[in-house]
């Protein structure tokens, strides 16, 4: 399988090449030049099979052609140590938890197979300089690619946070590991952060001086092993007679997530419908409602991991529906809707389905939860949010919200006993570009 830039303008490379760059040399994102579809057969028996083995398949589908079955299996297994479960939460909607992995959060499942497969390739060319990957967080990814990547010979992760602007259990689950986990704490926004990778990776002094990658979902393989749980949470919901007409609504920041729902949706899985449920940076609700998209500045709110103000993933939505713009934007509109929520409105609604329902929202989950009641959802349609990260991950902001005394489980807990090693820079690219090259 190759793969193409979304800019057009670079050589198509391998699944390796597309791997260790991380971005292409025209800036634009890695796409997979075809996307296979799976048999009805196949996925009318998904109910009788394991999230392994649900996941296997998908995998497969991805990369059978440029890595061995037995391998790739080994990488999957390697990858779920956790399940996705369907809960229900109320009438028709349903919440897919994922939150069950080592960091509690969504990103656990792409962030472990791209540290497995990009070990994979080390070991098998035998490369003997240190891999750098580098990778921005607005919270959960930079908690999820540290521990992903922790002791991983040969790779040494730099992830840039933005200060002050992360929960303090997410600053923990990255601050504290060392080995070859270094946090940089930069004072700006995560879009700041962003853009310090993105400048890095088109450095031609910082490219000589070493090789580079990055584990945000611009990497196909951080964002493509995330359509996983979509395919396990229809086997979970056909196994109940709910999978008929499934609305899944995605708590969207980059839209890596929902991008690999759409992956999925294109290889044949049933889904009726997505959406797209934004905070105030509401620039993806704002193109569905004008056709007219406009990043602008990331604004801070309480669903931090969705505070991005110029989320990339758009641009593989785009090139996935059509390369003609308007053309992409009726196909986008067909198959996506979106809501935004303020910060009011998310508290609103994880202390309404707390006390009528007994289920702990995160502020992320909310937005996701609310935006399948605003859609009105018909009898025959099943709604599925996805619960992205355990709500004790923003313990002060839900217990506040709550009145509650919310646990922290054993998971987060180990994380918060760590001592904070962490290097503080600005939002500017040359003192990022020198702090590199000094390493």
């Amino acid at each position: 399988m190759k793969y193409y830039s979304t800019n057009h303008q670079s050589p198509f490379a391998s699944l390796e090449e597309a791997v260790v760059k991380g971005l292409a040399g025209d800036k634009g994102l890695y796409m997979p030049e075809r996307i296979k579809r799976m048999e009805p057969s196949v996925i009318a028996n998904l109910k009788n099979c394991s999230f392994h083995e649900i996941a296997c398949l998908v995998a497969r589908m991805y990369f059978d052609e440029d890595i061995e079955p037995s391998v790739l299996d080994e990488i999957v297994c390697d990858t779920l140590s956790f399940d996705t479960p369907v809960v229900p939460v109320h009438d028709n909607i349903y919440s897919l938890e994922l939150f069950h992995g080592p960091t509690l959060a969504f990103k656990d499942v792409g962030a472990r197979f791209m540290a497995r497969l990009l070990g994979y390739f080390i070991r098998k060319k035998g490369v003997t300089d240190e891999v750098n990957v580098l990778v921005a967080t607005s919270g959960d990814t930079g908690s999820a690619v540290a521990n992903g990547f922790l002791g991983v010979e040969g790779i040494h992760v730099y992830v840039l946070y933005p200060k002050g602007k992360v929960s303090p259990i997410q600053e923990c689950q990255f601050t504290t590991l060392g080995q070859n986990i270094t946090a940089l704490e930069v004072d700006g926004t995560f879009d700041d952060c962003q853009a310090l990778v993105k400048s890095a990776f088109m450095d031609v002094d910082l490219n000589r001086h070493m090789k580079l990658t990055s584990a945000n979902s611009i990497n196909v393989a951080r964002f493509l092993p995330q359509s996983f749980y979509y395919f396990n949470a229809y086997a979970q919901l056909d196994r109940e007679g709910r999978a008929g007409e499934l609305v899944v609504s995605v708590p969207s920041g980059n839209f890596g997530n929902i991008t690999a729902g759409l992956f999925a949706q294109q290889m044949g899985l049933p889904i009726k419908h997505f959406i797209a449920a934004n905070n105030r940076n509401d620039v993806f609700y704002e193109y569905v409602q004008t056709g007219v998209y406009r990043p602008r500045p990331s604004v801070a709110t309480i669903a931090n991991a969705m505070d991005v103000g110029a989320p990339s993933n758009f641009a593989r939505i785009l090139d996935l529906f059509s390369k003609d713009g308007a053309e992409a934007y009726k196909g986008i509109c067909q198959c996506m809707s979106a809501y935004r929520y303020t910060d009011e409105e998310i508290a609103d609604t994880i202390r309404r389905v707390y006390h009528q329902d007994g289920y702990v929202l995160d502020p992320h989950g909310a937005c996701g939860y609310q935006a399948l009641c605003e859609a009105m959802l018909s009898p025959s349609e099943t709604g599925v949010f996805l619960e992205t990260a355990h709500p004790a991950k923003f313990k002060s902001t839900v217990d506040s919200i709550l009145g509650i005394d919310l646990e922290i489980p054993a998971k987060l807990q180990a994380f918060m006993n760590g001592e904070k090693q962490s290097v503080e820079l600005s939002r500017e690219f040359d003192e990022f570009k020198s702090y590199l090259l000094s390493r």
